[in-house]
């Protein structure tokens, strides 16, 4: 059974939203899928759930991923990632101390 990891139209007329899911790739495009991967909205173009674990386990048995997955996992993996940026703070300038000795 060939599986394939595509997108699932659930929004209503001129509103795309999406669900990602494990489908035999010989079903219809919104029929019974395998596994639900989570869900896409397609008009503001982000993620509202997804289960990269999932997505993981489906992948290693050999299930195909459509172009348009790909980018979405790639924009999701982007989305996490922490990007460490090196924070240089200027150091304030030193203040001479007077001394309160007398000569």
């Amino acid at each position: 059974m060939p599986v394939k990891i595509r997108l699932a139209r659930i929004g209503r007329k001129k509103v795309p939203f999406h669900r990602i899911v494990a489908i035999d790739s010989r079903k219809k495009r919104d029929g019974q899928f395998l596994d639900d991967l989570g869900t896409y909205n397609a008009l503001r173009g982000e993620l509202v759930t997804f289960h990269e674990d999932r997505l993981q386990d489906w992948i290693s048995k050999g299930a195909v991923m459509t172009d348009t997955v790909k980018r979405i996992r790639k924009q999701y993996k982007k989305q996490t990632e922490q990007p460490t940026k090196k924070v240089v703070t200027k150091a304030a300038p030193k203040e001479e101390k007077k001394s309160d000795a007398v000569a």
